[in-house]
């Protein structure tokens, strides 16, 4: 019999429910509770493990099971909301997310969506750094702009230029990440207009 597996990620536990078994349980967020989990796991045939993006809390759940061989797949919170919504579910504790996770899992099974990959992982990662480390700069350009103590204007230049120097070296580490997940296909996007590493 093929299971499914919806888990509920928090900062601190994982909540994990385990159908057509209907079998719940938690473990901690923590290298140790991704052992647990992988152990008891493994006493099923497990067609897919379905969680949440929670900011990155479930990166390391992911990567732990995935290492181990499972078919895991994250989606955006907002899919799982509206599923649950639509088949009724409104109620909205742990257990019952994890439950419409499972029930969603098995949904999911006839689609053909592609579990993310290390490498993908990887470049997000990057990608999301970079992002942050602009916004940082940019926020301190317009900070520059209201500054009149040569002091503070001094330490955000320092920081404008420090960011510079990050956000040049995660570019290239981008380039660099993107060109080992798939060099071809980012020849192909990078040789249209207007689309760069970035993009």
């Amino acid at each position: 019999m093929i299971s499914w597996v919806g888990i509920d990620i928090s900062k601190s536990n994982l909540v994990v429910w385990v159908r057509p078994q209907n079998q719940g349980y938690e473990v901690p967020n923590t290298s140790e509770g991704f052992a647990q989990l992988v152990e008891q796991l493994s006493q099923y045939t497990i067609g897919r493990v379905l969680l949440e993006a929670t900011g990155g809390y479930e990166r390391k759940v992911m990567a732990a099971l995935q290492e181990a061989g499972f078919n895991v797949l994250r989606i955006n919170p907002r899919r799982a909301r509206a599923f649950a919504v639509a088949m009724g579910k409104n109620a909205k504790t742990d257990p019952i997310d994890a439950a419409v996770l499972a029930d969603f899992a098995e949904a999911l099974h006839a689609s053909h969506e592609k579990p993310i990959s290390p490498e993908r992982e990887a470049l997000r990662e990057l990608i999301q750094l970079r992002e942050h480390f602009v916004q940082q700069r940019d926020d301190n350009k317009r900070r520059l702009q209201q500054a009149q103590l040569p002091a503070v204007i001094e330490v955000i230049k320092d920081h404008i230029r420090y960011l510079q120097i990050q956000i040049k070296q995660f570019g290239k580490a981008i380039n660099q990440s993107m060109r080992k997940l798939d060099a071809e296909k980012a020849d192909r996007l990078t040789s249209v207009k207007g689309i760069g590493t970035v993009a």
